[in-house]
């Protein structure tokens, strides 16, 4: 059973989003950090590729994502690891190389 995603805001500078899957912890946890499965299933709609796939799992390790879609163009994102208890949490930071949200956008420390 899949429960469904809950998504809070503990500060005016954080999200916290929390699902719970029916499946063993450490598969969940390895999802997350591996290249070769974040490749699998973090794409998106059809056309979508993973070109760039970086994952330095360790506090502050960066990782580095970049999507290409071929009348789309490309979309990329990386961000720095704040905490992390396998397999139970994962922290980070997000920025997207190119904002297309409202909002300041701050570079990665």
């Amino acid at each position: 059973m899949i429960e469904p995603l809950t998504m809070t805001t503990p500060s005016d500078r954080e999200i916290a989003w929390t699902r719970k899957l029916d499946a063993p912890r450490d598969l969940v946890f390895e999802t997350l950090t591996k290249p070769e499965l974040l490749r699998r299933w973090l794409l998106g709609p059809d056309g979508w590729t993973m070109p760039v796939c970086e994952v330095d799992l360790r506090v502050g390790g960066k990782f580095r994502y970049v999507w290409q879609h071929k009348e789309r163009g490309e979309m990329g994102m990386q961000g720095v690891y704040k905490e992390i208890v396998r397999p139970e949490k994962l922290v980070h930071t997000e920025v997207f190389d190119d904002p297309w949200y409202p909002g300041e956008a701050r570079a990665q420390k």
